[in-house]
């Protein structure tokens, strides 16, 4: 994954969360914003699955909750 991907998201649910009126072309707005970053988690797992039969540490060691 590219490293602006993250940066680039992260800054599109700050104008997601700024946009807060009731007004349709704003509620249209966020709306858009929000299936974007919608579209960009889900490219996110799907590139973590086409890593083959790497092993990733970070997600391995992770802390995991009982349950």
């Amino acid at each position: 994954m590219h490293q602006t991907y993250p940066l680039a998201r992260d800054h599109l649910e700050q104008a997601a969360t700024i946009l807060s009126g009731t007004d349709a072309q704003t509620v249209q707005l966020r709306n858009i914003l929000v299936r974007t970053i919608a579209l960009m988690r889900d490219y996110e797992d799907i590139e973590r699955e086409e890593d083959g039969n790497v092993v990733r540490f970070d997600e391995y060691w992770r802390p995991r909750r009982p349950n």
